[in-house]
């Protein structure tokens, strides 16, 4: 039943890796907004298998995310310091008696200082298409005999967790679609002011022309056409006035299903500052431009940018940089004035690539074959993050482009289209 061997160090990929990164990606999760909706279950499981901790962790390419706790605050551990990276390995449990007795985690920061952990035991959050995109575990100072009957019930529980992350993600999209339904009649009158502006202005003309002829009875009827289609024009503007919630110098806030460039900022730096801390790092995040307040859609941008974060940050050595900037512009060409683009820069002084390598990712195909490459303290590639980067810019009809020069770091732009 349970799966505890010691025969190596580091935990091979998942065979279903790149069906379980897509699959979490598109849950389009926010983790650090995920408590309140899973707290309960967290501690229920500690309560059922009577463990001093329980948490509840979703992993990516880099990083597994604590995104509910009970009896132990942690928000993030690198993927390669995990016990739960064993757990996504197959559809059981993994029990671990004694870890400070398993060679793969007895020397762990966990294990030898506080809590000074010595019982685990996981349980693959499995979604309905069979992926593991994370685990349920209990963890104990002390070790532990949980019965199979207290198993079962951590099954059902970690089962709860998934419905609940799936129904979060589905409230999340009928919010959007709502969003934009509350937001059409502005656009219909967007649209009905345009004909209506050139009818008022045709009127005009014909005003002028009749009246050299003293035709009063069809100056009288363009008047009223004219009348009429100002009456329309006032009306529309007037309603397109109305503020429609809290808003700053006339640009409404962010909705639930979007961000603004300081919004996405500061997001990012809570997110990923531990771990460039962690590496000791330097981390900067900046906005730059004039629409730093304007709402755009969220649209997987925390992936985008978030694994693109994390990849510099693992090819940076110590007391080296990482600079993302954000920025919100109009395209240089004419176009509607609801389209912008966001423009994505992440920049290290990390080990940069050569340009074979560049080439490799810029000619790449959207298939996302494995290419795992260890980072500066050897942290573990687990093969998808800059090609998961790329197959999601390519579904929202962006653009990515990578520079990088071997020995003296790489840049990677992206520019993804937004219709606000």
């Amino acid at each position: 039943m349970n799966r505890n061997t010691h025969d190596t160090e580091q935990a091979p990929t998942p065979e279903d890796e790149l069906a379980r990164i897509l699959e979490l990606t598109d849950l389009d999760l926010d983790y650090t907004d995920l408590e309140d909706s899973l707290k309960d279950l967290s501690k229920l499981a500690a309560h059922v298998a009577g463990t001093e901790i329980s948490l509840v962790n979703l992993i990516d390419s880099y990083t597994q995310w604590s995104v509910s706790h009970f009896g132990h605050h942690i928000d993030q551990t690198p993927r390669e310091e995990t016990i739960c990276q064993y757990t996504i390995l197959d559809d059981q449990e993994l029990e671990v008696p004694h870890l400070q007795q398993d060679s793969r985690f007895k020397d762990k920061e966990f294990v030898t200082s506080n809590p000074e952990l010595d019982y685990y035991l996981g349980i693959p959050l499995s979604t309905p298409d069979g992926n593991r995109i994370g685990a349920l575990c209990v963890l104990d100072t002390e070790s532990r005999e949980l019965t199979p009957e207290k198993i079962e019930l951590l099954k059902i529980i970690s089962n709860e967790i998934v419905n609940r992350l799936q129904s979060i993600h589905e409230i999340n999209q009928l919010k959007q679609t709502l969003d934009n339904i509350s937001d059409l009649p502005k656009k219909v009158l967007h649209d009905i002011k345009g004909p209506v502006g050139g009818i008022i202005g045709l009127t005009d003309i014909m005003k002028d022309e009749v009246e050299k002829e003293n035709l009063e009875d069809i100056i009288e009827l363009i008047e009223l056409i004219n009348k009429g289609g100002k009456s329309v024009l006032e009306l529309a503007d007037e309603l397109l006035s109305v503020d429609p919630g809290n808003s700053q110098n006339g640009v409404p806030d962010p909705k639930d299903h979007e961000f603004n460039l300081v919004l996405l900022r500061d997001k990012l730096k809570k997110l990923f500052t531990p771990q460039a801390k962690s590496k000791g790092v330097n981390l900067q995040i900046t906005v730059s431009g004039k629409n730093q307040q304007l709402p755009f859609p969220k649209q997987k941008l925390l992936q985008i940018i978030g694994n693109l974060t994390s990849n510099a940050i693992k090819f940076t050595p110590e007391e080296g940089n990482v600079a993302v900037n954000l920025d919100l512009e109009k395209p240089g060409q004419p176009k509607a004035d609801s389209s912008h683009h966001l423009l994505i820069s992440v920049k290290d002084t990390g080990v940069g690539m050569d340009q074979e390598q560049v080439k490799k990712i810029q000619d790449q195909d959207t298939n996302m074959k494995s290419r795992s490459t260890d980072g500066t303290r050897g942290e573990k590639g687990y093969g998808f993050g800059i090609q998961l980067v790329k197959h999601l810019v390519q579904t929202l009809d962006g653009q990515l482009e990578v520079t990088s020069e071997k020995g003296k770091g790489s840049e990677i732009k992206v520019l993804i289209p937004m219709s606000l």
